[in-house]
């Protein structure tokens, strides 16, 4: 019999559930397993639903059934599937209509993942404190002009008219400098007085540009000003309000990426964890990982050091790094939310969108 098998990715799950019959036959697989679960039925029972299923579905008659059932099935099930009963955690008698242990299964599971949740976060937390930023960061010099940018955009009271020029401008040297790690090659040409200049091309195959929805969006523009032709792709990863969790909603990439060079634009990273997802989602889809640079305004310590521990060949490029994320997991001092204050979503009444509204020289 021909078998054809398909794969799926599947980003951001909490909870993976492993079902069948067989479920506690691989060893290898057992020791993966938090929490293994037999649930037992009735023989009884078990023996009506298969005659209503080969009945109804199989075209089979009653006598077919239990004789199959009696000869195969029923021994089967004695010698290869009650024993695993044994290496269960949890035994759930009366199946799928024991709502006593289903409940209390859910509620183990919520506990776990929120010890989990805290336990990593105190992990990353604590793991960053005192030690250098990593080697595959590189900060932009804070010249005058990039703290001058820095002090407006950051600053509340700016109106969000200047805060969209003065972050245009700081997106615009950010990409410029992370176009820098691009690899290149010695090239030589003849300039139109007849003599020849030894310059640099770019060596690689080709540069995609990925940003993370929406603020990520907003460094398109930047991107595309510098680089003729480059193509563009977009995640949208949205954390999960009860489980704190990243979780992938939206995904289109351009096709054959996996030779390129890609730029990863989010607006700023603070735990690191929807950047992180983003890069596994560009490995799966076979780029490289030292030819992804993941590219922010601003970058809290923690985001730092966590996705260069989980991706130690990624480069990191931002104009800024901030010490510390307050209880929401703000960046502090930081920005505010970037995406709120750029498009106006969540903006004071002192902010303006006339369009007509005179923007300040520079």
């Amino acid at each position: 019999m021909d078998c054809t098998f398909t794969q799926k990715n599947v980003y951001g799950a909490s909870v993976i559930i492993f079902e069948g019959i067989m479920a506690f036959a691989d060893k290898e697989l057992l020791q993966l397993l938090d929490m293994k679960i037999f649930v037992d039925t009735d023989s009884d029972i078990r023996l009506v639903r298969r005659l209503k299923r080969d009945i109804s579905e199989r075209g089979r008659d009653i006598e077919g059934v239990i004789k199959q059932y009696n000869k195969f099935v029923k021994p089967a099930f004695e010698q290869y599937i009650e024993p695993t009963m044994r290496l269960a955690d949890i035994v759930v008698p009366r199946g799928g209509g024991n709502m006593v242990a289903i409940d209390l299964i859910v509620q183990h599971v919520h506990s776990q993942l929120e010890e989990r949740e805290l336990s990593v976060r105190a992990l990353l937390a604590s793991a960053h404190q005192s030690q250098p930023l990593p080697q595959t960061l590189s900060v932009m010099e804070s010249t005058p002009q990039v703290r001058g940018l820095h002090t407006i955009i950051r600053n509340k009271d700016t109106s969000r008219d200047e805060f969209i020029f003065y972050s245009k401008r700081l997106m615009r040297l950010l990409i410029e400098h992370a176009l820098s790690f691009l690899p290149s090659k010695r090239s030589m040409v003849q300039t139109p007085q007849g003599h020849e200049y030894e310059g640099r091309t770019f060596s690689g195959k080709g540069i995609t540009g990925v940003s993370v929805l929406r603020a990520g969006e907003t460094m398109e523009p930047a991107l595309r000003a510098v680089c003729k032709d480059v193509r563009i792709g977009k995640i949208l990863i949205q954390t999960n309000l009860d489980s704190g969790e990243p979780e992938l909603h939206y995904l289109r990439l351009p096709k054959d990426i996996s030779e390129d060079h890609v730029i990863l634009m989010d607006s700023t990273v603070s735990t690191g964890a929807a950047a992180m997802m983003a890069i596994r989602v560009l490995l799966d889809h076979d780029v490289q990982e030292e030819n992804i640079l993941l590219v922010s305004l601003l970058m809290a310590e923690l985001g730092v050091h966590s996705v260069a521990y989980a991706f130690p060949r990624v480069k990191i490029i931002t104009t800024a790094v901030d010490k510390s994320l307050d209880d929401f997991l703000h960046v502090i001092p930081g920005i505010g939310d970037f995406g709120d204050r750029y498009f106006g979503t969540d903006a004071p009444s002192s902010w303006s969108d006339e369009e007509d509204q005179e923007l300040p020289s520079c």
